[in-house]
């Protein structure tokens, strides 16, 4: 799938590192079905491509990471039987997707509402010196719900998830508040920015992934799961991803280390 097998997103796969660009600058790459249905196709194949082991999702122009929803196409899904319609959420975020290689995500500019989507579910979430992070939902009267709840599952704490969300586009988190707030891990030069996703990606998949998925899945488990099952997993997952692990490292003439 390359970037001129779609509309509003590029794609494309260099040394194990897939790289998803938004691709409508001209509406601050807000989301519409043909996004959502385009980036829906994207994780399928990347969680089904065994030459992905990382991936960068990042945005094009200078203005906007996303700004949610495209509010000119409206919601798309209003004339679907109110017991059959689906969240765009659950095609726009990677882990409702499947998809437990990990994702750097890099945000410039504006991120609001729906952004969160994709940034909830990133593992790691990085940004430029001018990101902005805000919910317009409250000045539309419009009920906020999986953005802010995904943002409490990442951390953030409570207070300033409720602030964030019931202040609207008057509230707006800059750079360095979201990494004091742990939505961001880093703040770096605007002109930086894109590099840096790259290289951390670059580093990951350099990993054995068979290791670096089931650990990202795992911890992800733990957050969304009660803790019995959780540490269920946790027993489980090693034997099932390390079981070649050992004689792999044995074959090219390495003893394992010890931890």
């Amino acid at each position: 799938m390359t970037g001129a097998e779609n509309a509003t997103i590029t794609y494309g796969v260099v040394d194990n590192v897939a790289t998803v660009t938004l691709n409508r600058p001209d509406r601050y790459n807000a989301f519409n079905e043909q996004m959502t249905l385009e980036v829906q196709r994207v994780w399928e194949r990347v969680r089904g491509d065994d030459d992905v082991h990382a991936v960068v999702v990042r945005a094009a122009g200078d203005n906007a990471f996303c700004t949610g929803m495209d509010v000119r196409d409206g919601p798309w899904w209003q004339d679907v039987n109110v017991w059959s319609r689906e969240d765009p959420g659950v095609r726009l975020g990677p882990k409702q997707q499947g998809v437990f290689k990990p994702v750097v995500a890099a945000v410039h500019g504006m991120a609001a509402g729906g952004a969160m989507y994709f940034l909830n579910e990133s593992d790691i979430i990085i940004c430029s010196d001018d990101a902005t992070f805000f919910d317009p939902h409250a000045n539309g009267g419009i009920v906020s719900s999986l953005e802010p709840v995904g943002m409490l599952q990442r951390g953030v704490p409570l207070g300033d998830v409720l602030r964030w969300a019931l202040m609207g586009n008057e509230e707006r988190i800059g750079a360095e508040t979201a990494l004091r707030l742990g939505i961001v891990t880093e703040v770096v030069p605007r002109e930086e920015l894109w590099e840096r996703a790259d290289g951390i990606a670059r580093r990951i998949a350099e990993r054995r992934p068979e290791a670096i998925q089931g650990t990202v899945r795992a911890i992800w488990e733990a957050v969304n799961q009660p803790p019995a099952i959780t540490r269920a997993s946790g027993l489980l997952y090693p034997q099932v991803g390390n079981g070649d692990a050992r004689p792999r490292i044995e074959k090219n003439g390495q003893k394992p280390r010890i931890r």
